[in-house]
């Protein structure tokens, strides 16, 4: 049998850089400066009154291509007990689907002039929503 080296084989790579064996996407340096990156362009879009749906839309467009959504989900669900039970209740599909009605139906209420109706309606619909969440993260630690 021969005799184990004592110092592991040398890495070719500098010390620091990124290898093909490790995706960017799963690099945490570059994760968490590409969220940094997206919080100060957002905060100087609504400093010089960008569109906020160009915002918005920025932000969902730079998301998905880097999987940065994915990458924050997988950091909230590190956090013991409580972090897989929200990342659970975000990924349930129902509260999303009742949030895209109520944004529909708040959209043709106040193209009709019920403005005041649709506040209460949304405040409602967000009440509902947090007695889910809240149900749900009870149940599952109960």
């Amino acid at each position: 049998m021969p005799p184990r080296p004592e110092t592991p084989p040398a890495n070719d790579a500098p010390e620091g850089a990124l290898t093909l064996r490790t995706p960017w996407w799963r690099n945490w340096k570059v994760m968490l400066s590409l969220w940094l990156g997206m919080a100060v362009l957002v905060g100087l879009g609504l400093y010089f009154d960008v569109d906020r749906g160009v915002i918005a839309g920025s932000v969902v467009a730079i998301g998905l291509i880097s999987n940065a959504f994915a990458w924050l989900l997988g950091m909230i669900s590190l956090v013991p007990v409580i972090g897989p039970v929200i990342v659970k209740v975000l990924s349930i599909g129902f509260i999303w689907l009742l949030n895209a009605v109520g944004y529909l139906v708040s959209y043709i209420a106040i193209r009709r002039g019920y403005s005041r109706d649709v506040l209460t309606y949304r405040g409602l619909t967000v009440a509902v929503i947090i007695g889910i969440v809240i149900g749900f993260v009870l149940g599952k630690l109960i």
